[in-house]
């Protein structure tokens, strides 16, 4: 058997889909899966056994007519005889029924006449199980498991080296990940945030992810001369990894969040706009700080350092 998923977006909306992929793999344990999912997120399913394969197309671009013939050409080549859809439209419900899959269930909006069976959207709750709804299309009325994600070995050896080599191996570690992206918290505030840590308990070592951002807070934090280490995860099973082995991770909302919960860390998630009910689960080790104006650079460092040293 061969099933299909369309699932649109970043790798934050991967994590979040794995809950439906597991329960397909449940359901149709000898089954074959297969993504068609955005080029820059198809990393995320090398380190991830449920998946076949991950089949990149920009859902996001103008395609033009050839790009979706090239695309139905693909996706009739294999033979599916399921596919399941995040994404509504008419073009995407007709590229399915085109596409000849037999089953084809997706959300009950536009483009749903072309559709097998169609699933009405929660307009609330967690985003992992507004995904979920789409199994009972397919009859499989199962709660929604938690996201999850197994590191390789590889990923996991490449981590305590760099964890060994930054003194970082023996007593844990906090790990930042200064997100990149037009809402950002500011590279002061994480200096607050690190020197105040650091007065407070000298013996933790303190890493920092090196997103572009992240380069800035190191550059700053060296030059007053607090002490940090940089981290330069190069595939997203070694930023796995290095995500799972920390004692804590403080992130703005965004992609890496969502790896957080897959590999279940002891997280500090600083929210904008999102709230925390639509893209965290309800589970221990978690806490959450969430802008009273939307804007992440309004949630003071006083406040998170309140945080971490009331859930240590």
């Amino acid at each position: 058997m061969h099933i299909l998923a369309l699932v649109p977006g970043g790798i934050g909306n991967q994590i979040l889909f794995f809950p439906t992929l597991e329960t397909l793999k449940q359901a149709y344990p000898d089954a074959a899966v297969d993504v068609i999912t955005d080029p820059s997120t198809v990393s995320i399913y090398r380190i991830y056994p449920q998946v076949r394969r991950a089949i990149p197309f920009d859902f996001s671009d103008r395609n033009s007519l050839a790009d979706w013939s090239n695309l139905l050409g693909v996706i009739r080549e294999q033979e599916y005889e399921i596919v399941i859809s995040t994404q509504s439209g008419w073009d995407i419900g007709l590229l399915l029924w085109l596409s000849g899959i037999p089953t084809r269930v997706g959300y009950a909006q536009g483009g749903n006449l072309f559709l097998s069976t169609a699933v009405t959207e929660p307009t609330s709750g967690y985003q992992a199980e507004r995904y979920h709804v789409l199994t009972q299309g397919l009859g499989l009325n199962v709660p929604c498991p938690s996201p999850r994600l197994r590191i390789p070995r590889k990923d996991l050896e490449w981590a305590e080296v760099e964890q060994k080599f930054l003194g970082a191996k023996d007593n844990g570690y906090v790990l930042l990940y200064p997100q990149d992206g037009a809402d950002l918290y500011p590279v002061q505030n994480w200096q607050i945030v690190v020197q105040k840590l650091q007065e407070r308990q000298p013996d933790l070592p303190i890493l920092v992810v090196q997103t572009t951002t992240g380069r800035e807070v190191v550059a700053q934090l060296t030059q007053g001369g607090i002490s940090c280490g940089a981290v330069f995860p190069e595939q997203i099973g070694q930023l796995a990894a290095l995500i799972a082995g920390a004692t804590l991770l403080i992130c703005p909302e965004g992609d890496m969040l969502q790896l957080a919960m897959a590999v279940q860390t002891s997280t500090l998630a600083l929210l904008g706009r999102s709230k925390p009910e639509q893209v965290l689960p309800p589970r221990e080790g978690l806490t959450s700080l969430q802008s009273a104006t939307g804007k992440l650079a309004d949630i003071t460092p006083q406040q998170i350092l309140d945080a971490i040293f009331e859930k240590r």
